[in-house]
């Protein structure tokens, strides 16, 4: 063909958007669609390899868009599995194991002492009523006979007599005392109870103990008696003390017995004398002062192995006790002799439980509220004289306990959810960490605590309200495992993402969910999953986008700096980031227009800069040139033209590096599709952007061209001539003497040029040559034989030259007439198409200037394939 001689035609815009209007089209979807995510494999030879060399194939993958409806793993692959289960069961956690269960049967640091409670309850429970101190020394004689019967042993009616025998006119009632009078006649009885024991005097010492026990039946002044109740058990508990180490010293002779010992080790003697004190409680006649001696004496009972029968039986006497209250204290302090001597023991401690649950009915039976009302006492105040000793049950029932109390803590707390607060819930995260931190009791708890976060979520979407809780955090450091860790990240994630209604710029929230969003990114290694580093992206970029500092635009790329160093290594993230720099310089251009231009410059400046420095990190080449082009446009939109020639330029460098194939959800599929979908776009924002001064007329055109003819297409393609088809509208739209859209404040080509006959002489030049480049590939498609692709080819550049060249042009008229026969030779063209571009050529030759057309149509005929 004679060479070719271009000319664009003038183009009337407005009155062309007048006159056409949208058609609705039917969606033919296919494999491609654009919320899937693109993997790229670099499937072509190194350019410059030697023949019969093959290159490596490189594979990375491109998120262009998450796919909101793929499926999510749970992240743990076969050989992580493998490394999880062979780490469950390394000599290490094996032996914290056995050490578990050998410290069952002691009371660790980690349980609170009754030492550091006794103060506080005397501080608390104070009185300014008058106390009294009744005790009686006296004889009994004559009462004993009736209790001793025949079949009674003599040696029990010695024991009797011992009890009885005392000195007559010892009672002693002390009245109108004051509390501080009353604690100190109490530690007198303490004294005389020590004295009597260094002096040899054990009935006495016993006497005393049974006398002071009498007194805790006693609630005349009955706010008091919690802190009487401790001053009382300092006494029993110095009885037994006394007794333990005597029967102690007994069993070291002749030689001390090891830390753990049997019954059988244990001499006679010292049984004997641990049987003579057991009978002697045995036969105090009146349930308490019989029932707490025999508590306290309780840790002298190992050396006859009788502890696993005599804390239930204790237990069971309990139930006798008729006044609620001194029953609660007395099994408090049951609980806490059995917590010293048989930590183990766990049913005694629970029967203790449920059998203060069941006396609570007593409270309001007539004995309880007659008492109340005559020492005018309201029932929440009585109330709080169980708070001591119901704590002090539940430390014992719940100690060391990483099963059943976590079962039970995972059920009530949803209750606390429900019906309280915050500070409620923290209460009970706190006690939860308290119980299952000693011995990483919460490495065998995680589906329990999981079910605590997830409740807790459900109640909780104020995340504000959530972290401000104190012990949230700290909680969520028991998931020292990484994979249950992640979970439980995710499903903040989840939550805040679903019910986050506002964006927050609020640092409470912002510390706390970067830590979370941390956490996820850090579980990211070389083994896992791409849907895993999707699904953690996906919920990563959620927050990313719930994050506004308002008009404080600094802070917020602040913000995203500091995102970028922590999520560096999930590229969908860094692509987030991006688009939100670029959305954070437009809002910033629109906000502060007019003022500050200086600074909203520099600020802008800015945003590219981070956008530049960012976008060579990706791996997937379609992100990259797809950030450049639009980053590109937005420093265009904010005047910042040496950013945006520097985005333009970088993305044409980079696109030699495309490579031929890429994969779509494991299949492989060609690229070119891709590749001119992105020139497509590149080529319609080169219309407004000016050339450089220092670069020539087109450089940044010629510079794609280029890149263009000495990329390495796929054998038997015309995405090249495609490229070159594509790039003709632009060139034509550049020769318009007003541009089809502009951006204020930014002198275009149209602009710079005025029209000068050398621009348009170039721009003609440039298209005459592509139009050949097209023609002379039209010829090799013939020769080949491939006759289906040439006239397809015809067609597109005949539509071209209809719609942008200047027919009048004769040469041009006939090219175009050539190529219409041309592609309607073999039949191929869609003949519906056909006619529909007939009409539209007999519509346009109706229009001013266009009678030229007229001549042409009587031309162009229809062939179809016989």
């Amino acid at each position: 063909m004679a060479a070719v001689q271009w000319h664009s035609r003038a183009r009337r815009y407005e009155s062309e958007l007048q006159s056409c209007g949208l058609e609705v089209a039917p969606v033919e979807f296919s494999d491609y669609h654009p919320l899937k995510s693109i993997t790229v494999t670099d499937s072509k030879s190194r350019r410059g390899a030697r023949k019969g060399s093959t290159s490596s194939s490189s594979s990375s993958s491109s998120s262009v868009a998450p796919d909101p409806l793929s499926s999510m793993l749970d992240g743990t692959d076969p050989l992580s599995m493998f490394a999880a289960a062979s780490a469950s069961e390394s000599p290490l956690t094996l032996s914290q194991s056995r050490k578990r269960r050998e410290k069952e049967d002691e009371v660790g640091v980690d349980f609170e002492p009754w030492s550091s409670k006794r103060g506080e309850i005397l501080a608390r429970f104070t009185t300014t009523e008058k106390l009294s101190i009744n005790l009686f020394m006296g004889s009994d004689k004559g009462k004993a006979p009736s209790l001793a019967s025949s079949a009674v042993s003599e040696k029990v009616r010695t024991r009797l007599e011992e009890l009885d025998d005392l000195e007559e006119g010892s009672q002693r009632e002390l009245l109108n005392l004051s509390q501080q009078d009353y604690v100190n006649r109490i530690e007198e009885l303490n004294q005389s109870l020590k004295e009597a024991w260094a002096s040899d005097q054990k009935v006495k010492a016993l006497k005393i103990v049974i006398q002071c026990s009498k007194l805790l039946s006693d609630t005349a002044v009955i706010q008091f008696y919690p802190s009487k109740f401790v001053l009382i058990t300092d006494i029993l508990d110095t009885f037994g003390r006394l007794v333990y180490e005597r029967i102690w010293s007994m069993c070291s002779d002749p030689r001390p017995l090891p830390d753990s010992f049997t019954a059988d080790e244990v001499n006679d003697t010292a049984k004997e004398t641990c049987l003579n004190w057991f009978f002697k409680i045995a036969s105090i006649r009146e349930l308490i002062p019989r029932l707490r001696p025999f508590t306290g004496f309780t840790p002298s009972l190992c050396v006859l192995s009788g502890i696993q029968e005599t804390v239930p039986r204790l237990t069971a006497m309990i139930r006798g006790i008729g006044d609620p209250l001194v029953a609660v204290y007395a099994r408090a302090y049951l609980c806490r002799i059995g917590m010293e001597v048989a930590p183990h023991l766990k049913d005694s401690l629970n029967k203790n439980f449920f059998d203060l649950l069941g006396t609570f009915r007593q409270i309001h039976g007539d004995s309880v509220q007659n008492q109340l009302v005559l020492q005018r006492v309201e029932i929440p105040v009585y109330l709080t004289l169980y708070s001591p000793a119901i704590h002090w049950i539940l430390q014992c029932v719940s100690y060391r306990a990483p099963e059943d109390y976590i079962n039970c803590a995972e059920i009530w707390v949803e209750f606390t959810c429900r019906h309280f607060t915050k500070r409620e819930v923290n209460t009970v995260l706190s006690d939860i960490i308290k119980h299952m931190t000693p011995d990483r009791a919460f490495e065998d708890a995680y589906p329990q605590l999981q079910s605590v976060i997830r409740k807790i979520l459900t109640y909780f979407h104020d995340f504000s309200v959530l972290f401000s809780m104190e012990r949230f955090l700290p909680f969520m450091d028991m998931f020292q495992k990484d994979s249950v860790r992640v979970e439980v990240c995710r499903s903040i994630m989840d939550v805040f993402i679903k019910h986050q209604q506002e964006p927050t710029r609020d640092p409470v929230i912002l510390n706390a969910l970067l830590h979370v969003c941390k956490t996820m990114h850090d579980s990211v290694n070389a083994l896992t999953l791409e849907d895993e580093k999707r699904s953690l992206a996906l919920l990563i970029n959620g927050f990313i986008r719930m994050v506004s500092f308002g008009r404080d635009f600094e802070q917020q790329l602040s913000f995203c700096v500091e995102a970028r160093a922590t999520f560096c290594n999930l590229e969908p993230v860094l692509v987030q980031l991006i688009h939100t720099v670029n959305q954070l310089a437009m809002e910033t251009r629109r906000v502060m227009r007019g003022s500050h231009s200086r600074k909203t410059a520099a600020f802008v400046r800015a945003c590219a800069a981070y956008s530049f420095i960012t976008i060579p990190s990706l791996t997937s080449i379609f992100s990259r040139l797809n950030l450049y082009l639009l980053s590109g446009q937005v420093a265009l939109a904010n005047q910042c033209l040496s950013q945006a020639d520097a985005f333009l330029k970088a993305a044409v460098s980079v696109l030699p590096e495309v490579p031929r194939s890429i994969s779509i959800e494991g299949k492989l599929r060609s690229s070119e599709g891709f590749l001119l979908d992105f020139i497509n776009n590149f080529l319609s924002a080169l219309l407004v952007v000016p050339d450089h001064p220092e670069a020539g007329v087109l450089f940044l055109v010629r510079g794609l061209l280029n890149m263009v003819q000495d990329y390495t297409w796929e054998d038997n393609s015309d995405a090249k001539v495609q490229v070159y088809i594509s790039a003709l509208p632009l060139l034509a739209a550049m020769s318009q003497e007003s541009y089809l859209y502009s951006i204020p404040k930014v002198d275009s080509n149209e602009t710079l040029y005025g029209g000068d006959p050398k621009f348009l002489a170039e721009i003609n030049k440039l298209c005459e040559t592509l139009i050949g480049q097209v023609l002379d590939h039209l010829k090799t498609l013939g020769r080949d034989e491939s006759v289906h692709r040439q006239g397809s080819l015809a067609f597109s550049l005949f539509g071209c030259l209809l719609s942008h060249g200047d027919l009048r042009n004769n040469k041009l008229n006939q090219l175009a007439v050539n190529l219409w026969n041309l592609s309607h030779k073999q039949g191929y063209c869609n003949t519906r198409t056909s006619v529909r571009t007939l009409e539209f050529i007999k519509h346009q030759a109706q229009q001013p200037d266009m009678a030229h057309l007229s001549d042409m149509l009587q031309r162009l005929t229809l062939q179809s394939r016989t």
